[in-house]
């Protein structure tokens, strides 16, 4: 849910000939903020756990288990972070079927690219690298902030949807501009995989040069805010 509409909402913008062409990047961070609100809401059950970086920053915060009492362990990452990015690859699937003629029409591969994954607007690994650990620092610190302290639960789905969705807003309006703001390896991971995979017709490269920066970034900037939520954001309850 949450790939099928952020993809969706930079497809709609981006891509020839769609109703919301030119529509800018205002409209896709909301379009964003909506597709995790969305997302946050029907992943209850796992405690809406979407995110490795989320994930992995919650456990570096001292974690005890996830949603419906699943216990934190090696296994249980494991299988959180190869749904998260399954999930990602299916919701680009979704996106690319319910514009498979605009993909089609549109004669500019960079864009169609740009409708699955993230890229820079200034090349500069380093310091893409660097935004993409600050947006996801915000990201994990702030929603740890959200469950007032360490997150003994893990979860995300108590929190309620509209504050983390309200969150992803303001990042993309703040820190988004240099990298288009993946914070999260799976939105990023999985998209550009389907990329690689689809018969999406002169689709270019899928810019692999690139994709180690939105999943290296969101990893380290979960895990630096789970460890330092930990001194600075004091325990309520």
């Amino acid at each position: 849910m949450l790939v099928l509409l952020g993809c969706g909402v930079v497809a709609n913008v981006a891509l020839i000939r769609n109703k919301g062409q030119g529509g800018g990047f205002l409209m896709v961070n909301l379009g964003w903020g909506i597709a995790v609100f969305a997302g946050v809401t029907v992943a209850y059950a796992s405690g809406a756990h979407l995110n490795p970086a989320v994930t992995l920053g919650l456990v570096a915060n001292g974690a005890t288990e996830f949603g419906m009492g699943v216990p934190v362990g090696i296994a249980s990452v494991l299988a959180y972070i190869g749904a998260q990015l399954v999930g990602a690859f299916l919701g680009a699937v979704a996106c690319w079927l319910a514009y498979k003629q605009h993909f089609d029409a549109e004669p500019e591969p960079a864009n169609k690219l740009g409708v699955f994954s993230t890229g820079p607007a200034i090349r500069s690994y380093g310091w893409n690298l660097v935004t993409e650990v600050i947006g996801t620092f915000v990201l994990v610190f702030v929603v740890i902030g959200f469950g007032g302290g360490r997150q003994g639960d893990g979860g995300l789905a108590a929190l309620g949807a509209l504050p983390v969705a309200l969150l992803v807003i303001g990042i993309g309006a703040s820190l988004g501009g240099p990298t288009g703001y993946a914070i999260n390896p799976a939105r990023d991971l999985g998209p550009r995989i389907a990329h690689a995979v689809l018969p999406i017709r002169g689709k270019g490269g899928s810019d692999w040069a690139y994709s180690w920066v939105p999943v290296v970034g969101p990893v380290v900037g979960g895990v630096l805010a789970g460890f330092a939520a930990i001194p600075l954001l004091p325990i309520i309850g």
